[in-house]
């Protein structure tokens, strides 16, 4: 019988930092599937020419390089989860320098805080459902991901993910051979998600053109303090979380675990949702080093995503003054496609007895692109671009239930308006991000999200 798509399903489990080792425990469902192919596999022969003979007389075999075309509509987790592999995951509660041996949820709350340099992977196992055959890749990166939403045409909001794998491998059962026998014939297929797909008018899309003083911080010098869109982490110069902010200090319940607190909990005020958080801070066992500067009901998610060193006196994290989190929103859309592409180095090796291009993952520098194409009202945004005015905050929410994504300091480096007579006038441009403060690694807050991983 001739192989039909529509056969084809595809789930996901975490390998965390076990790059190419999976559990083996517990599949999770990709979601509605628009292009995929766990069999692109290039062998990477070379024919090698013979004096004395009429064609190449030898053929030899170079590394292995299994390649994963993916995209999926952003429909259950499989979405989020592949933005986690391509952002980064975080151990939210815990110290990222001892994270465990990788397993789902193994070390609490593994959330989408920043980019990470630290290779998140997942195995994608491909079903047939009419035989019952199976297709595995382990080692799964991203290595571009395009978040992708079209207003001029009907269709879903779509992720495209350009991956790697270390293998793919094909068994009847279920069972595979390759390096860590991975067995998935008693593992449980999971069902397709229930909920449609989010629609490009399921997002809202905003931003920033200025920020005022949100907070004053006055802790321990040397001490750092990251701000996400979901989390707000307190550490000590050793790098260790901050006990001194006590989980169970704060009657709000808004700091998660020790030296974490949740700017998106359900313990903030109603309406003063900084006073909240101010109140939250100063729960610390040595007194209260915060102070609230921008009003009261001003939205603890708009604080300005970025790592900021404490100086034993005031240091000042900005606030995008808003009571809400959606922003400016861009009107007259046409198309957004936000564009991670993390450049990962792939490092050739042997394993068991197989030579493969994707040995280990490297991690590239990544780019932050946002391109939007709109139909324009004014000349605001033209403005901006001329004046080089730095958006602080740019936002994408899906609405309830389904997260957001939060870009930092973004600077629009394109701005295109072609005139065409008889023709809609069309606005193209193009934002880069950079993420905020002055300590360490901040530009890895470029790009931060509401998103919790498996």
């Amino acid at each position: 019988m001739v192989k039909k798509a529509q056969d084809i399903q595809a789930a996901f489990e975490v390998e965390g930092n076990q790059y190419g080792n999976p559990p083996d425990s517990t599949l999770y469902h990709l979601g509605l599937l628009d292009t995929f192919d766990p069999r692109a596999v290039a062998m990477n022969i070379t024919p090698v020419p013979s004096i004395g003979q009429s064609t190449d007389a030898h053929h030899t075999s170079g590394p292995i390089d299994v390649t994963l075309p993916l995209k999926v509509a952003c429909q259950g987790t499989g979405w989020q989860e592949l933005l986690g592999n391509a952002i980064g995951r975080t151990h939210i509660d815990a110290d990222e320098t001892s994270t465990g041996d990788g397993a789902p949820g193994g070390d609490g709350i593994d959330a989408v805080h920043s980019l990470t340099t630290d290779v998140y992977s997942h195995a994608i196992l491909a079903k047939d459902l009419s035989t019952n055959q199976h297709t595995l890749c382990t080692g799964v990166v991203v290595n571009e991901a395009t978040l992708e939403a079209d207003y001029t045409t009907g269709g879903y909001i779509t992720l495209d993910a350009a991956c790697t794998a270390l293998y793919s491998e094909d068994a009847d059962n279920g069972d595979f051979t390759f390096n860590q026998n991975d067995a998935y014939n008693g593992v449980p297929f999971p069902s397709a998600p229930s909920a449609d797909p989010l629609l490009p008018t399921n997002m809202t899309l905003s931003y920033s053109t200025a920020t005022v003083d949100g907070i004053r911080l006055n802790d321990t010098a040397g001490n750092y303090v990251e701000v996400g869109e979901r989390y707000m982490r307190f550490f000590t110069e050793a790098d260790a979380l901050d006990t001194d902010y006590a989980q169970n200090a704060d009657t709000n319940n808004t700091l998660v675990e020790n030296g974490v607190l949740d700017l998106g909990a359900a313990g903030y005020d109603s309406g003063d949702k900084l006073v909240t958080l101010v109140a939250a801070i100063n729960a610390h066992s040595g007194g209260s080093p915060a102070t609230k500067v921008a009003g009261n009901t001003v939205e603890p998610q708009n604080l300005l995503k970025g790592i900021y060193k404490m100086i034993g006196s005031d240091v000042t994290i900005p606030i995008v003054n808003s009571t809400t989190t959606t922003l400016t929103e861009f009107s007259n859309l046409k198309t957004v496609s936000l564009k991670i592409a993390n450049n990962n180095t792939p490092i050739p090796g042997k394993l068991d007895g197989k030579w493969l291009q994707n040995s280990k993952i490297a991690r590239g520098k990544a780019d932050i692109t946002l391109d939007i194409t709109m139909t324009p009202e004014n000349e605001d945004l033209y403005d901006l671009y001329r004046n080089e005015t730095t958006l602080p905050l740019v936002r994408l929410d899906f609405g309830a239930g389904n997260g957001s994504i939060a870009l930092t300091n973004g600077t629009i480096t394109s701005f295109t308006r072609p005139l065409t007579g008889g023709a809609e006038v069309v606005d193209t441009l193009s934002i880069k991000f950079r993420g905020n403060g002055d300590y360490r690694n901040y530009s890895a807050f470029a790009i931060s999200a509401d998103f919790t991983l498996q």
